[in-house]
Protein backbone atom coordinates (compact mmCIF):
# COMPACT_ATOMS: atom_id res chain seq x y z
CA UNK A 1 0.00 0.00 0.00
CA UNK A 2 1.53 3.36 -1.15
CA UNK A 3 2.16 6.21 1.40
CA UNK A 4 -0.16 8.54 0.23
CA UNK A 5 -2.92 5.99 0.77
CA UNK A 6 -2.16 5.69 3.53
CA UNK A 7 -2.15 9.21 4.73
CA UNK A 8 -5.71 9.63 2.62
CA UNK A 9 -7.40 6.47 5.16
CA UNK A 10 -6.23 8.65 8.59
CA UNK A 11 -6.74 11.92 6.98
CA UNK A 12 -10.29 10.78 5.83
CA UNK A 13 -11.66 10.78 9.34
CA UNK A 14 -11.06 14.47 9.49
CA UNK A 15 -12.63 15.06 6.21
CA UNK A 16 -15.75 13.21 6.94
CA UNK A 17 -16.09 15.32 9.56
CA UNK A 18 -16.55 18.21 7.30
CA UNK A 19 -18.28 16.22 4.37
CA UNK A 20 -20.85 15.26 7.53
CA UNK A 21 -21.30 19.18 8.94
CA UNK A 22 -21.50 20.35 5.34
CA UNK A 23 -23.65 17.36 3.77
CA UNK A 24 -26.32 17.83 6.46
CA UNK A 25 -26.67 21.18 5.79
CA UNK A 26 -26.29 22.73 2.51
CA UNK A 27 -27.72 20.11 -0.47
CA UNK A 28 -28.16 22.13 -3.05
CA UNK A 29 -27.62 25.28 -1.58
CA UNK A 30 -28.86 26.51 2.18
CA UNK A 31 -26.20 28.22 4.88
CA UNK A 32 -24.44 26.18 6.64
CA UNK A 33 -24.75 26.13 10.12
CA UNK A 34 -22.94 23.46 12.85
CA UNK A 35 -24.71 20.58 14.22
CA UNK A 36 -24.32 19.66 17.51
CA UNK A 37 -20.86 18.17 18.34
CA UNK A 38 -21.75 14.88 19.91
CA UNK A 39 -24.45 14.04 17.10
CA UNK A 40 -21.86 15.36 14.39
CA UNK A 41 -18.95 13.04 16.21
CA UNK A 42 -21.33 10.26 15.76
CA UNK A 43 -22.08 10.62 12.43
CA UNK A 44 -18.68 11.22 11.34
CA UNK A 45 -17.82 7.74 12.78
CA UNK A 46 -20.72 5.59 11.51
CA UNK A 47 -20.04 7.12 8.32
CA UNK A 48 -15.50 6.57 8.12
CA UNK A 49 -16.24 2.92 8.93
CA UNK A 50 -18.70 2.83 5.97
CA UNK A 51 -16.63 4.64 3.35
CA UNK A 52 -12.80 4.68 4.63
CA UNK A 53 -12.03 1.88 2.17
CA UNK A 54 -14.56 2.33 -0.74
CA UNK A 55 -13.93 5.24 -3.27
CA UNK A 56 -15.36 4.75 -6.32
CA UNK A 57 -15.60 6.84 -9.36
CA UNK A 58 -18.25 9.37 -10.48
CA UNK A 59 -20.06 7.80 -13.85
CA UNK A 60 -21.91 9.86 -16.26
CA UNK A 61 -24.85 11.56 -15.45
CA UNK A 62 -27.83 8.50 -15.97
CA UNK A 63 -30.48 9.02 -18.96
CA UNK A 64 -33.66 8.83 -16.74
CA UNK A 65 -33.04 11.51 -14.10
CA UNK A 66 -36.47 12.55 -11.92
CA UNK A 67 -38.60 15.15 -13.14
CA UNK A 68 -37.54 18.64 -11.67
CA UNK A 69 -39.78 21.70 -11.68
CA UNK A 70 -36.92 24.34 -13.01
CA UNK A 71 -36.44 21.46 -16.12
CA UNK A 72 -39.64 20.06 -16.80
CA UNK A 73 -42.27 22.84 -15.98
CA UNK A 74 -43.97 23.62 -20.06
CA UNK A 75 -41.44 25.53 -21.93
CA UNK A 76 -39.14 26.48 -19.35
CA UNK A 77 -36.18 24.83 -21.48
CA UNK A 78 -36.12 26.22 -24.87
CA UNK A 79 -31.86 24.53 -25.13
CA UNK A 80 -32.73 21.15 -24.03
CA UNK A 81 -32.39 19.48 -26.89
CA UNK A 82 -30.19 21.90 -28.79
CA UNK A 83 -27.45 20.52 -31.39
CA UNK A 84 -28.57 17.09 -30.35
CA UNK A 85 -28.94 16.26 -33.51
CA UNK A 86 -27.62 17.04 -36.91
CA UNK A 87 -23.52 17.47 -37.35
CA UNK A 88 -21.34 17.63 -34.69
CA UNK A 89 -18.80 20.32 -34.55
CA UNK A 90 -15.48 19.38 -35.34
CA UNK A 91 -13.57 21.44 -33.91
CA UNK A 92 -13.08 25.37 -31.56
CA UNK A 93 -10.67 26.68 -29.47
CA UNK A 94 -12.04 26.05 -26.01
CA UNK A 95 -14.00 23.23 -25.07
CA UNK A 96 -16.63 23.41 -22.05
CA UNK A 97 -17.62 20.10 -20.70
CA UNK A 98 -21.17 20.40 -18.46
CA UNK A 99 -24.06 22.98 -19.48
CA UNK A 100 -24.86 24.42 -15.87
CA UNK A 101 -24.29 27.70 -14.00
CA UNK A 102 -20.64 27.59 -14.29
CA UNK A 103 -20.07 25.77 -18.36
CA UNK A 104 -21.89 28.94 -19.77
CA UNK A 105 -20.60 31.37 -17.27
CA UNK A 106 -17.39 30.41 -18.79
CA UNK A 107 -18.43 31.15 -22.45
CA UNK A 108 -19.91 34.19 -21.15
CA UNK A 109 -16.41 35.57 -19.76
CA UNK A 110 -14.80 34.27 -22.46
CA UNK A 111 -17.24 36.56 -25.16
CA UNK A 112 -16.69 39.26 -22.77
CA UNK A 113 -12.64 38.34 -22.66
CA UNK A 114 -11.58 37.80 -25.65
CA UNK A 115 -14.58 38.47 -28.22
CA UNK A 116 -13.81 41.89 -28.04
CA UNK A 117 -10.49 42.00 -28.19
CA UNK A 118 -10.10 40.21 -31.05
CA UNK A 119 -12.62 41.74 -32.78
CA UNK A 120 -10.23 44.47 -32.55
CA UNK A 121 -6.94 42.35 -33.55
CA UNK A 122 -9.30 41.07 -36.82
CA UNK A 123 -9.07 37.14 -35.29
CA UNK A 124 -12.04 34.86 -34.73
CA UNK A 125 -12.50 32.92 -31.03
CA UNK A 126 -14.75 29.69 -30.99
CA UNK A 127 -16.12 27.45 -28.11
CA UNK A 128 -18.24 24.69 -27.92
CA UNK A 129 -20.35 23.35 -24.98
CA UNK A 130 -20.65 19.49 -24.65
CA UNK A 131 -23.67 18.42 -22.31
CA UNK A 132 -24.46 14.96 -21.60
CA UNK A 133 -28.24 14.95 -21.19
CA UNK A 134 -30.38 17.82 -21.90
CA UNK A 135 -28.95 21.48 -21.58
CA UNK A 136 -28.82 22.56 -17.26
CA UNK A 137 -29.65 19.35 -16.26
CA UNK A 138 -27.41 18.77 -14.21
CA UNK A 139 -27.02 20.49 -10.06
CA UNK A 140 -28.08 24.00 -11.40
CA UNK A 141 -31.31 22.46 -13.02
CA UNK A 142 -31.98 20.51 -9.88
CA UNK A 143 -31.33 22.65 -7.12
CA UNK A 144 -33.52 24.69 -4.14
CA UNK A 145 -33.43 28.25 -6.44
CA UNK A 146 -31.68 30.15 -3.96
CA UNK A 147 -29.06 33.14 -4.61
CA UNK A 148 -27.54 33.36 -1.27
CA UNK A 149 -24.18 34.52 -0.56
CA UNK A 150 -23.00 33.44 3.10
CA UNK A 151 -22.97 36.99 4.37
CA UNK A 152 -20.98 36.46 7.55
CA UNK A 153 -21.80 32.74 8.00
CA UNK A 154 -18.64 30.37 8.27
CA UNK A 155 -16.37 33.47 8.88
CA UNK A 156 -15.16 32.32 12.23
CA UNK A 157 -14.17 29.26 10.62
CA UNK A 158 -12.53 30.60 7.55
CA UNK A 159 -10.35 32.80 9.91
CA UNK A 160 -8.96 30.19 12.01
CA UNK A 161 -8.37 28.02 8.88
CA UNK A 162 -7.22 30.27 6.80
CA UNK A 163 -6.09 33.52 8.05
CA UNK A 164 -8.21 36.96 8.35
CA UNK A 165 -7.69 37.68 4.84
CA UNK A 166 -8.71 34.89 3.13
CA UNK A 167 -11.85 34.56 5.09
CA UNK A 168 -12.88 38.28 4.42
CA UNK A 169 -12.29 36.97 0.54
CA UNK A 170 -14.48 34.00 0.93
CA UNK A 171 -17.19 36.26 1.50
CA UNK A 172 -16.53 38.52 -0.23
CA UNK A 173 -16.43 36.62 -3.43
CA UNK A 174 -20.19 35.23 -3.01
CA UNK A 175 -21.28 38.71 -2.43
CA UNK A 176 -19.94 40.23 -5.43
CA UNK A 177 -21.20 36.71 -7.11
CA UNK A 178 -25.05 37.65 -6.54
CA UNK A 179 -23.90 41.57 -7.18
CA UNK A 180 -22.70 40.75 -10.54
CA UNK A 181 -25.54 38.43 -11.48
CA UNK A 182 -28.33 40.55 -10.50
CA UNK A 183 -26.64 43.53 -12.06
CA UNK A 184 -26.17 41.45 -15.67
CA UNK A 185 -29.92 40.70 -15.39
CA UNK A 186 -31.06 44.69 -14.26
CA UNK A 187 -29.25 45.74 -17.47
CA UNK A 188 -30.77 43.80 -19.42
CA UNK A 189 -34.16 43.66 -18.51
CA UNK A 190 -34.03 40.21 -17.57
CA UNK A 191 -35.38 40.13 -14.06
CA UNK A 192 -38.81 38.92 -14.65
CA UNK A 193 -37.89 36.22 -17.33
CA UNK A 194 -36.17 34.60 -14.43
CA UNK A 195 -38.35 35.28 -11.80
CA UNK A 196 -35.86 36.81 -9.21
CA UNK A 197 -36.90 37.92 -6.17
CA UNK A 198 -35.09 40.13 -3.64
CA UNK A 199 -36.83 39.42 -0.62
CA UNK A 200 -33.22 38.52 1.32
CA UNK A 201 -32.87 35.57 3.24
CA UNK A 202 -34.11 34.63 6.92
CA UNK A 203 -31.92 31.78 9.07
CA UNK A 204 -33.74 30.32 11.73
CA UNK A 205 -31.52 30.11 14.49
CA UNK A 206 -32.78 26.63 16.51
CA UNK A 207 -30.74 26.89 19.94
CA UNK A 208 -28.87 29.01 22.23
CA UNK A 209 -25.68 27.90 20.95
CA UNK A 210 -26.73 28.59 17.34
CA UNK A 211 -27.61 32.69 17.87
CA UNK A 212 -24.30 32.83 20.29
CA UNK A 213 -22.27 31.14 16.95
CA UNK A 214 -24.17 33.70 14.38
CA UNK A 215 -23.71 36.40 16.47
CA UNK A 216 -19.93 35.06 16.82
CA UNK A 217 -19.66 34.96 13.42
CA UNK A 218 -21.19 38.36 12.82
CA UNK A 219 -18.68 40.24 14.94
CA UNK A 220 -15.90 38.67 13.36
CA UNK A 221 -16.73 39.44 10.03
CA UNK A 222 -17.73 42.97 10.66
CA UNK A 223 -14.51 43.52 12.88
CA UNK A 224 -12.56 42.47 9.61
CA UNK A 225 -14.28 45.35 7.47
CA UNK A 226 -16.92 43.05 5.69
CA UNK A 227 -20.47 45.50 5.31
CA UNK A 228 -23.05 43.12 7.31
CA UNK A 229 -25.12 46.84 7.93
CA UNK A 230 -27.59 45.06 5.87
CA UNK A 231 -28.56 42.04 8.43
CA UNK A 232 -31.18 42.48 11.08
CA UNK A 233 -31.77 40.11 14.16
CA UNK A 234 -35.22 38.81 14.99
CA UNK A 235 -36.21 37.44 18.10
CA UNK A 236 -38.65 34.76 18.37
CA UNK A 237 -41.81 36.75 19.05
CA UNK A 238 -41.06 38.71 16.41
CA UNK A 239 -40.47 36.03 13.89
CA UNK A 240 -43.74 33.97 15.39
CA UNK A 241 -45.73 37.16 15.03
CA UNK A 242 -44.53 38.05 11.19
CA UNK A 243 -43.91 34.66 9.64
CA UNK A 244 -45.74 32.03 11.81
CA UNK A 245 -42.28 30.11 13.20
CA UNK A 246 -41.11 30.04 16.83
CA UNK A 247 -37.66 30.46 16.38
CA UNK A 248 -35.00 33.59 17.00
CA UNK A 249 -33.27 34.24 13.13
CA UNK A 250 -31.28 36.37 11.26
CA UNK A 251 -31.97 38.16 8.43
CA UNK A 252 -29.94 39.17 5.23
CA UNK A 253 -29.26 40.22 1.53
CA UNK A 254 -29.99 37.34 -1.02
CA UNK A 255 -31.86 36.53 -3.44
CA UNK A 256 -33.93 33.40 -5.15
CA UNK A 257 -34.88 32.27 -9.05
CA UNK A 258 -34.95 30.28 -11.73
CA UNK A 259 -31.66 29.33 -12.11
CA UNK A 260 -32.09 27.17 -15.55
CA UNK A 261 -33.55 30.46 -16.83
CA UNK A 262 -30.79 32.40 -15.65
CA UNK A 263 -28.38 30.28 -17.41
CA UNK A 264 -30.35 29.87 -20.49
CA UNK A 265 -30.46 33.84 -20.92
CA UNK A 266 -26.85 34.24 -20.37
CA UNK A 267 -26.21 31.80 -23.22
CA UNK A 268 -27.96 34.10 -25.07
CA UNK A 269 -25.67 36.70 -24.29
CA UNK A 270 -22.71 35.07 -24.89
CA UNK A 271 -24.11 34.46 -28.04
CA UNK A 272 -24.84 37.79 -29.31
CA UNK A 273 -21.69 39.61 -27.29
CA UNK A 274 -19.56 39.91 -30.75
CA UNK A 275 -19.28 38.23 -33.99
CA UNK A 276 -15.83 37.35 -34.08
CA UNK A 277 -17.09 34.81 -30.81
CA UNK A 278 -18.95 31.46 -32.00
CA UNK A 279 -20.41 29.45 -29.36
CA UNK A 280 -22.00 25.88 -30.65
CA UNK A 281 -24.06 23.74 -28.15
CA UNK A 282 -24.38 20.02 -28.29
CA UNK A 283 -27.04 18.12 -25.47
CA UNK A 284 -27.23 14.58 -25.64
CA UNK A 285 -23.63 14.58 -26.63
CA UNK A 286 -21.83 13.05 -23.50
CA UNK A 287 -17.99 13.32 -23.56
CA UNK A 288 -16.38 9.71 -22.81
CA UNK A 289 -12.61 10.44 -22.92
CA UNK A 290 -10.30 13.49 -22.90
CA UNK A 291 -7.08 12.25 -25.28
CA UNK A 292 -3.89 13.98 -26.42
CA UNK A 293 -3.59 14.51 -29.99
CA UNK A 294 0.24 14.21 -31.03
CA UNK A 295 1.31 15.87 -32.49
CA UNK A 296 -0.52 19.01 -31.75
CA UNK A 297 -2.51 20.59 -34.91
CA UNK A 298 -1.95 24.57 -35.46
CA UNK A 299 -5.23 25.77 -36.43
CA UNK A 300 -5.29 28.68 -38.98
CA UNK A 301 -7.97 30.98 -38.12
CA UNK A 302 -6.93 31.62 -34.42
CA UNK A 303 -3.32 30.16 -34.21
CA UNK A 304 -4.31 27.85 -31.61
CA UNK A 305 -2.69 24.20 -31.29
CA UNK A 306 -5.47 21.68 -31.03
CA UNK A 307 -3.78 19.59 -27.98
CA UNK A 308 -6.72 17.55 -26.99
CA UNK A 309 -9.53 15.16 -28.24
CA UNK A 310 -12.86 14.61 -27.07
CA UNK A 311 -14.72 11.77 -27.66
CA UNK A 312 -18.24 11.17 -28.14
CA UNK A 313 -20.55 8.72 -29.86
CA UNK A 314 -21.24 11.53 -32.28
CA UNK A 315 -17.71 11.68 -33.31
CA UNK A 316 -14.31 13.41 -31.93
CA UNK A 317 -13.93 17.47 -31.08
CA UNK A 318 -10.41 18.56 -31.14
CA UNK A 319 -9.99 21.51 -29.05
CA UNK A 320 -7.27 23.48 -27.64
CA UNK A 321 -8.43 23.98 -24.11
CA UNK A 322 -11.21 21.74 -22.14
CA UNK A 323 -12.74 23.50 -19.57
CA UNK A 324 -14.03 20.78 -16.91
CA UNK A 325 -17.30 22.08 -15.82
CA UNK A 326 -18.39 18.76 -14.69
CA UNK A 327 -18.97 19.49 -10.75
CA UNK A 328 -19.90 16.18 -9.60
CA UNK A 329 -19.32 14.01 -12.23
CA UNK A 330 -15.18 15.22 -12.59
CA UNK A 331 -13.94 12.05 -11.86
CA UNK A 332 -15.33 10.06 -14.68
CA UNK A 333 -13.33 11.95 -17.00
CA UNK A 334 -10.38 12.98 -14.53
CA UNK A 335 -9.89 9.82 -12.16
CA UNK A 336 -7.61 11.54 -9.52
CA UNK A 337 -10.17 13.68 -8.72
CA UNK A 338 -12.31 10.71 -7.09
CA UNK A 339 -12.51 9.83 -3.15
CA UNK A 340 -12.08 12.01 -0.56
CA UNK A 341 -8.73 13.90 -2.08
CA UNK A 342 -11.27 14.87 -4.35
CA UNK A 343 -14.97 15.41 -5.79
CA UNK A 344 -17.68 13.33 -4.13
CA UNK A 345 -20.86 13.18 -5.80
CA UNK A 346 -23.70 13.54 -3.14
CA UNK A 347 -27.28 13.48 -3.77
CA UNK A 348 -29.62 15.79 -2.59
CA UNK A 349 -33.10 15.88 -2.76
CA UNK A 350 -35.72 18.72 -3.09
CA UNK A 351 -40.23 18.53 -3.42
CA UNK A 352 -42.47 21.38 -4.56
CA UNK A 353 -45.39 21.54 -2.56
CA UNK A 354 -48.57 24.22 -2.38
CA UNK A 355 -49.06 26.08 0.77
CA UNK A 356 -52.64 25.79 2.14
CA UNK A 357 -53.57 29.37 1.99
CA UNK A 358 -51.82 32.45 -0.01
CA UNK A 359 -48.86 34.13 1.75
CA UNK A 360 -48.18 37.26 3.32
CA UNK A 361 -46.17 39.46 1.32
CA UNK A 362 -42.98 39.18 3.80
CA UNK A 363 -42.75 35.63 2.86
CA UNK A 364 -40.67 36.68 -0.20
CA UNK A 365 -38.02 36.00 1.70
CA UNK A 366 -35.68 32.47 0.98
CA UNK A 367 -35.50 30.66 4.37
CA UNK A 368 -33.04 27.84 6.07
CA UNK A 369 -31.73 26.25 9.27
CA UNK A 370 -34.24 24.46 11.11
CA UNK A 371 -33.25 20.74 10.48
CA UNK A 372 -30.99 21.78 7.63
CA UNK A 373 -33.32 22.42 5.31
CA UNK A 374 -34.00 25.65 3.34
CA UNK A 375 -37.10 27.15 0.98
CA UNK A 376 -39.19 29.52 -0.05
CA UNK A 377 -42.10 30.40 -1.61
CA UNK A 378 -42.49 30.63 -5.73
CA UNK A 379 -43.87 34.15 -6.72
CA UNK A 380 -47.54 34.09 -8.00
CA UNK A 381 -49.96 36.29 -10.22
CA UNK A 382 -51.36 38.72 -8.52
CA UNK A 383 -55.35 40.16 -9.26
CA UNK A 384 -55.75 43.61 -10.16
CA UNK A 385 -55.92 44.76 -6.68
CA UNK A 386 -52.92 43.46 -6.21
CA UNK A 387 -53.82 40.45 -3.91
CA UNK A 388 -52.30 36.77 -4.32
CA UNK A 389 -54.83 34.86 -6.11
CA UNK A 390 -52.80 31.69 -5.98
CA UNK A 391 -51.76 29.54 -3.08
CA UNK A 392 -48.21 29.83 -3.95
CA UNK A 393 -45.54 26.61 -4.50
CA UNK A 394 -43.23 26.30 -2.00
CA UNK A 395 -39.05 24.74 -3.36
CA UNK A 396 -38.27 22.76 -0.26
CA UNK A 397 -35.19 20.98 0.10
CA UNK A 398 -32.62 19.63 2.97
CA UNK A 399 -33.78 16.42 5.40
CA UNK A 400 -29.57 15.64 5.30
CA UNK A 401 -30.04 14.45 9.09
CA UNK A 402 -31.93 11.47 8.25
CA UNK A 403 -28.74 9.71 6.45
CA UNK A 404 -26.29 11.15 9.39
CA UNK A 405 -24.03 8.47 9.70
CA UNK A 406 -25.33 6.13 7.03
CA UNK A 407 -23.55 7.49 3.88
CA UNK A 408 -26.00 6.60 1.47
CA UNK A 409 -26.46 9.45 -0.69
CA UNK A 410 -22.21 9.73 -1.02
CA UNK A 411 -20.40 8.37 -3.92
CA UNK A 412 -24.05 8.18 -5.47
CA UNK A 413 -24.84 9.42 -9.16
CA UNK A 414 -27.91 8.24 -9.62
CA UNK A 415 -30.79 11.00 -9.61
CA UNK A 416 -33.47 8.67 -11.20
CA UNK A 417 -34.96 7.77 -7.96
CA UNK A 418 -35.76 9.68 -4.62
CA UNK A 419 -35.28 8.83 -1.25
CA UNK A 420 -38.53 7.82 0.44
CA UNK A 421 -37.15 8.09 3.81
CA UNK A 422 -36.06 11.90 3.02
CA UNK A 423 -39.26 12.34 0.44
CA UNK A 424 -41.56 11.73 3.92
CA UNK A 425 -39.41 14.26 6.88
CA UNK A 426 -39.28 16.84 3.83
CA UNK A 427 -43.39 16.29 3.58
CA UNK A 428 -43.68 16.74 7.51
CA UNK A 429 -41.48 19.45 7.64
CA UNK A 430 -43.63 22.81 6.66
CA UNK A 431 -46.81 21.71 8.59
CA UNK A 432 -44.56 21.13 11.79
CA UNK A 433 -42.62 24.46 11.92
CA UNK A 434 -45.73 26.87 11.03
CA UNK A 435 -48.87 27.49 12.77
CA UNK A 436 -51.43 25.27 11.76
CA UNK A 437 -53.57 25.96 8.51
CA UNK A 438 -50.62 27.61 6.35
CA UNK A 439 -49.61 24.30 5.31
CA UNK A 440 -51.66 20.91 5.20
CA UNK A 441 -50.81 17.92 7.14
CA UNK A 442 -49.99 14.75 4.98
CA UNK A 443 -50.38 16.71 1.79
CA UNK A 444 -48.21 14.91 -1.21
CA UNK A 445 -45.72 16.90 -3.03
CA UNK A 446 -46.71 18.06 -6.29
CA UNK A 447 -42.97 17.46 -7.56
CA UNK A 448 -40.17 15.75 -5.87
CA UNK A 449 -36.42 15.15 -7.55
CA UNK A 450 -33.27 14.65 -6.58
CA UNK A 451 -30.08 16.07 -7.80
CA UNK A 452 -26.17 15.28 -7.73
CA UNK A 453 -23.93 17.83 -6.01
CA UNK A 454 -20.10 17.85 -6.06
CA UNK A 455 -18.56 18.08 -2.46
CA UNK A 456 -14.82 18.68 -1.34
CA UNK A 457 -13.12 17.89 1.81
CA UNK A 458 -12.67 22.02 2.22
CA UNK A 459 -15.86 22.72 1.27
CA UNK A 460 -14.29 25.05 -1.65
CA UNK A 461 -14.29 24.29 -5.68
CA UNK A 462 -11.14 23.55 -7.33
CA UNK A 463 -10.41 26.70 -9.77
CA UNK A 464 -7.39 26.18 -12.32
CA UNK A 465 -5.40 24.12 -14.50
CA UNK A 466 -5.64 20.01 -13.88
CA UNK A 467 -3.34 18.79 -12.13
CA UNK A 468 -2.44 15.37 -10.81
CA UNK A 469 -0.11 15.84 -8.07
CA UNK A 470 1.14 12.07 -7.98
CA UNK A 471 2.66 12.78 -11.38
CA UNK A 472 5.99 14.30 -11.96
CA UNK A 473 4.99 15.46 -15.65
CA UNK A 474 3.70 19.00 -15.05
CA UNK A 475 2.51 19.34 -18.94
CA UNK A 476 0.39 15.46 -18.57
CA UNK A 477 -3.01 17.47 -18.48
CA UNK A 478 -1.40 20.82 -19.99
CA UNK A 479 -4.54 23.05 -21.63
CA UNK A 480 -7.35 21.60 -19.40
CA UNK A 481 -8.52 23.51 -16.66
CA UNK A 482 -10.99 22.99 -13.83
CA UNK A 483 -13.71 24.82 -12.44
CA UNK A 484 -16.18 22.41 -9.71
CA UNK A 485 -16.61 21.09 -6.88
CA UNK A 486 -18.83 23.57 -5.33
CA UNK A 487 -19.90 21.49 -2.28
CA UNK A 488 -24.39 22.57 -2.44
CA UNK A 489 -23.59 25.68 -2.53
CA UNK A 490 -22.46 26.81 -6.15
CA UNK A 491 -25.13 29.67 -7.38
CA UNK A 492 -23.22 32.55 -5.33
CA UNK A 493 -19.82 30.85 -6.17
CA UNK A 494 -19.88 29.37 -9.88
CA UNK A 495 -20.30 32.28 -11.34
CA UNK A 496 -17.10 34.10 -10.31
CA UNK A 497 -15.24 30.55 -10.28
CA UNK A 498 -15.79 30.77 -14.15
CA UNK A 499 -14.64 33.89 -14.65
CA UNK A 500 -11.22 33.38 -12.80
CA UNK A 501 -10.70 29.92 -14.48
CA UNK A 502 -11.35 32.08 -18.24
CA UNK A 503 -8.73 34.62 -16.55
CA UNK A 504 -5.94 32.08 -16.69
CA UNK A 505 -7.31 30.33 -20.34
CA UNK A 506 -7.18 33.63 -21.65
CA UNK A 507 -3.52 34.61 -20.59
CA UNK A 508 -2.78 31.13 -22.03
CA UNK A 509 -4.08 32.49 -25.00
CA UNK A 510 -2.60 36.16 -25.63
CA UNK A 511 0.22 35.30 -23.95
CA UNK A 512 -0.11 37.40 -21.12
CA UNK A 513 0.58 37.32 -17.28
CA UNK A 514 -2.42 36.51 -15.01
CA UNK A 515 -2.60 38.40 -12.25
CA UNK A 516 -5.23 36.81 -9.39
CA UNK A 517 -8.67 38.28 -8.84
CA UNK A 518 -8.84 40.29 -5.79
CA UNK A 519 -12.11 38.58 -4.70
CA UNK A 520 -10.92 35.01 -5.41
CA UNK A 521 -9.64 33.27 -2.41
CA UNK A 522 -5.33 31.40 -2.71
CA UNK A 523 -7.37 28.19 -1.72
CA UNK A 524 -9.28 27.76 -4.43
CA UNK A 525 -6.66 27.73 -6.69
CA UNK A 526 -5.74 24.29 -8.16
CA UNK A 527 -1.71 24.27 -7.35
CA UNK A 528 -2.68 25.55 -3.67
CA UNK A 529 -4.18 22.29 -2.43
CA UNK A 530 -2.00 19.95 -0.88
CA UNK A 531 -1.12 16.40 -1.49
CA UNK A 532 -3.04 15.20 1.22
CA UNK A 533 -6.00 17.22 1.37
CA UNK A 534 -5.66 18.65 -2.19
Amino acid sequence: MSPHLRRNEVWTIGFLLSIALQASSVPLNGPILAKDEQDLTQSVFHTAEQLVFDYPRATLPVANSTKSFWINTPNANPLADEGSEGPLTEEADVCVIGSGMTGISAVYHLANALGRKWKDEGRKLSAVVLEAREFCSGATGRNGGHLTPYSFFNFRSYQSQFGTEQAVKSLELEMRTAREMVKILQEHGLEDKVDIVHGGHLELLESDGAVEQAKDNYRGAKGAGLNVSDVEWLTAEEVKETYGASYPAVKFTAHNFWPLKFVTQLYYLAKSKTSNFSINLHTKTPVTAVTPISPPVIHAESSLSRRWSLSTHRGPVQCSFVLHATNAYTSYLLPHYHGPAGIIPTRGQIIATRAAKPLPEVWRTSWGGAQHNYWFARPVPKERNGTEWEHPLVILGGAREVMDGRGEEQYVTDDSVVNREIGDKLTEFLPWLYEKGMFEEGKEPEMEWTGIMGYTSMGDPFVGPVLDKFQSNEDLYAGQFIAAGFTGHGMPRAFSAAEAVVGLISSEITEEEWVQPDWLPDRYLTWNRDVDGW
